[in-house]
């Protein structure tokens, strides 16, 4: 048994992972690399994941529409990595020494954060879209107001999906009475097939499906204008921000989809997979919300010269051999977004889409703005 709220669904599973308990399959050297991996997945998940958080909210550039939407992503996967050291105290104690009330309560905030990281990434899908498809829309819709917003009803949704999880959980003595685990208590087994189809489809197939069905219109509409007057400026910027969500929206699916695939197997062939299997897939979705910051640094280069200029401060600080009158916003920066320019600041540099209202930024945006102006950036990430 695991303390993950999806990963605790069939009988079977829980009977196999209660002989793992009682010490006839586990074996020390496995039990020190499942820790180690555990460890090392917290820790770049909770130091890569507030790094984001902290630069999105310390620097006026990066709050656009889309960096408050991966600013919410990172908050989700930062609350995500706290509960892994009770998955790893667990699964090293074979037993669930933290009472039902913290049972009940690691669950149900892992089962939160499972379902907003993916209405995240659909959201994030949808604000490519409307950026891309929509340009004209965007000036209404792409803002970081609105963005708070949705994030909020992204909070709200989220919370009513994942309420069957601490409704449902709690603890019990395993059958050879030895341990007890922490799990999810369904009134019979019907209902732990029902939660496995549920949670399958409305944590991972139809989010997918709204994603890629977004990344479809979004390639239509770039093939169809790439050739437009204007449209070659914009679609530098346009391009980079869509391949960085896009890229993220693909790391999520080989992280999770092993684990819904896991799930099902389970479900429909009870005791076939090995405990390592689903121990495997189990941390391949942990890694997801440590991914996400990785890619932010490679891939975007707001992030990454944020990123430095954070790093570089904390040298800094601590009385490191750094230039303390280097500063990063030196350096060329990536474009944002092109509705994101405060009112009346940027009437004289050259306009990217001139026939957009809310299109004016110049190729090389000021490195920093008034902390209460409209921006708007995408990257996860």
């Amino acid at each position: 048994m695991t303390t993950d709220a999806n990963h605790l669904l069939t009988e079977s599973q829980e009977r196999s992972m209660e002989v793992e308990w009682g010490g006839v399959d586990g074996e020390l050297a496995g039990t020190v690399v499942i820790q180690c991996i555990y460890a090392l997945v917290c820790l770049l998940g909770l130091l890569g994941n507030s790094l984001v958080i902290f630069v999105i909210l310390r620097y006026a550039k990066m709050k656009t529409a889309t960096n408050i939407y991966l600013l919410n992503l990172a908050i989700a996967d930062e609350l995500f990595m706290l509960s892994i050291p009770f998955v790893a105290t667990s699964a090293a104690l074979h037993h669930w020494p933290f009472g039902r009330v913290l049972c009940r309560t690691v669950l149900g905030v892992d089962g939160l954060n499972m379902f907003t990281s993916v209405f995240c990434l659909t959201v994030l899908s949808l604000d490519r879209y409307i950026a891309v498809v929509h340009p004209l829309r965007a000036a209404t819709y792409r803002c970081p107001r609105v963005a708070k917003m949705v994030n909020g009803g992204v909070w709200l949704l989220s919370l009513l999906v994942a309420s069957p999880i601490p409704i449902f959980a709690g603890t019990a003595v395993t059958h050879d009475g030895r341990a007890v685990a922490c799990n999810l208590l369904w009134p019979s087994p019907a209902w732990s097939a029902a939660f496995v189809i549920y949670t399958t489809l409305l944590g991972f197939l139809l989010p997918v499906l709204a994603m890629g069905l977004c990344y479809l219109l979004i390639v239509g509409k770039m093939r169809a204008v790439a050739e437009r007057v204007g449209w070659q400026q914009r679609r530098r910027s346009e391009v980079k921000l869509t391949r960085l969500v896009l890229i993220v929206v693909a790391v999520f699916v080989v992280c999770w989809m092993p684990f819904y695939v896991v799930q099902l197997v389970n479900l429909l062939l009870p005791g076939q997979l090995a405990t390592v299997v689903n121990n495997a897939s189990l941390i391949l979705s942990y890694s997801n919300s440590c991914a996400n910051p990785i890619l932010y640094s490679f891939l975007s280069e707001n992030f990454r010269h944020s990123f430095h200029g954070v790093l570089r401060r904390c040298c800094d600080a601590g009385c490191c051999c750094c230039n303390p009158d280097q500063d990063t916003t030196e350096e060329e920066e990536e474009p944002l977004d092109y509705c994101a320019t405060p009112k009346g600041e940027e009437k004289s540099k050259g306009c990217m889409c001139p026939s957009l209202p809310c299109q004016q930024e110049s190729v090389h945006p000021e490195p920093y703005y008034k902390a209460d102006t409209l921006l708007a950036k995408t990257t996860t990430f």
